[in-house]
């Protein structure tokens, strides 16, 4: 059964750090609630009470746009392999975009990704866990890498290009704060 906790705890931690994806999610005061799956090497656990990701260039920006109405997230992990799990961790959060002063700090954290758009940095309110039991077991094989190709293969000005024309509003017509 689902327990609920103030805080991400060693143990938790230890799960979030073997999981290979995790999703967000997060909504605007209206409009679509967007659940995005993430992947690769861009989610660090800062202490028990924060989190902080990268997010790459993609498709759309819809975190970003969400959290200028509304800082609530949650990120979700599941145990696709070895002892079912589920974990959603709740908060506040809100986004350190390259311009800012506390990205070249902060974008230490990660490899050196061509297209980062985003760091993400959650404020924890509560942790919950829940059984998993129904959620299948997957092996990992391995991260994908047609994102770091096709980021590297526009180079720098050919990913601003493209924020300028698919990453400035959210699907919703929201503006996301990219520039």
């Amino acid at each position: 059964m689902s327990k609920f906790y103030t805080r991400l705890n060693e143990k938790l931690q230890e799960f979030v750090r073997a999981q290979k994806i995790f999703f967000v999610g997060t909504a605007g005061n209206e409009g679509r609630v967007n659940l995005s799956p993430k992947g690769m090497d861009s989610l660090r656990i800062l202490n028990d009470h924060q989190v902080i990701w990268l997010n790459l260039t993609g498709s759309g920006n819809e975190t970003a746009a969400h959290l200028l109405e509304q800082s609530r997230m949650t990120l979700m992990f599941c145990a696709f392999e070895g002892n079912p799990l589920i974990l959603r961790v709740y908060g506040k959060a809100r986004a350190i975009h390259p311009r800012d002063a506390e990205w070249e700090e902060q974008i230490t954290l990660f490899p050196k990704y061509p297209g980062s758009r985003q760091i993400f940095l959650l404020d924890i309110d509560s942790v919950q866990t829940s059984c998993g039991f129904a959620v299948p077991n997957y092996s990992y094989k391995e991260d994908r890498e047609e994102l770091i190709n096709w980021s590297e293969k526009l180079g720098e000005e050919g990913v601003k290009n493209y924020w300028e024309e698919k990453n400035q509003v959210s699907i919703d017509g929201k503006p996301t704060g990219i520039f």
